[in-house]
């Protein structure tokens, strides 16, 4: 990409949405340096602020480490392009995110991983179990979709939508987890304890055959503690309004071409 171009798309955006793109960019770099993400597969959207019909997405063949603001492709649900990008975008993005988003209103970022742990959790019964305090947000709040092959075919997003329900997050059987955010800092804070708390479940049952029973606190106090998340009891923050800053200072340090 030439040096200018990243300026001149600047110049043709207005900022909320300019202010979205950079959001973006930062959410798919932040998974690249936790590792979490899966060569040039896997996606993340957000919602053109204003427009119920329009997501962002990532340029299909550009590695997570790589995208920035100017790089990402503006679809509508159809998964058709609205400006012009020398990149295509994976059918199975607007498939699954074009779904979500239609139905969603309230999810104005989608993302979608194949993280180990995650995925792991995925392909077990009950999903993520309230064995930490990282699972403890997540509890009674998962959804399930089961493994239908690979997410290309349009007659799957009425199930997709059916099965996530009101959820936040949705593990998507044999295949990843799907996470809803109002906003990226939001969407990449709940996958972040998300798979602290699946990682921590695996490490448990892999030692508990010869360290004992597991331990799990009662059905109601799992509703006590998931509603002081939700309800942001206390000082507890869910939308990563404390961390977001700190993360992007991180990047400023580490890849501060994202917001290009």
């Amino acid at each position: 990409m030439s040096a200018d171009i990243p300026s001149q798309r600047r110049k043709s955006i207005d900022d909320a949405e300019w202010q979205t793109r950079v959001d973006l960019a930062a959410c798919y770099r932040l998974i690249a340096l936790l590792g979490l993400d899966d060569m040039i597969y896997n996606h993340i959207s957000a919602r053109v602020p204003g427009k119920q019909d329009e997501f962002l997405i990532n340029p299909y063949g550009l590695l997570f480490e790589e995208i920035t603001a100017s790089s990402l492709v503006k679809i509508n649900l159809q998964g058709e392009k609205l400006e012009q990008s020398p990149y295509d975008v994976n059918v199975a993005g607007f498939v699954i995110h074009g779904a979500i988003h239609a139905a969603r209103h309230d999810a104005m970022c989608v993302l979608h991983t194949h993280s180990d742990a995650s995925t792991a959790v995925s392909t077990q019964q009950n999903g993520l179990l309230p064995l930490s305090q990282f699972a403890m947000r997540f509890y009674r709040r998962q959804a399930f979709h089961d493994y239908e092959g690979v997410a290309i075919d349009m007659d799957e997003q009425s199930r997709l939508v059916s099965d996530l329900g009101e959820c936040p997050v949705m593990l998507m059987r044999n295949h990843g987890v799907l996470v809803l955010g109002r906003t990226p800092g939001e969407a990449f804070m709940l996958l972040y304890y998300f798979e602290r708390a699946a990682r921590i479940q695996l490490d448990i049952q892999a030692t508990s055959a010869t360290a004992g029973a597991m331990v799990l606190p009662s059905p109601a106090v799992c509703e006590k503690a998931a509603l002081q998340f939700w309800e942001q009891q206390g000082d507890i923050l869910i939308n990563g309004e404390r961390e977001w800053p700190a993360l992007l200072r991180k990047l400023e340090r580490d890849c501060p071409d994202y917001h290009h």
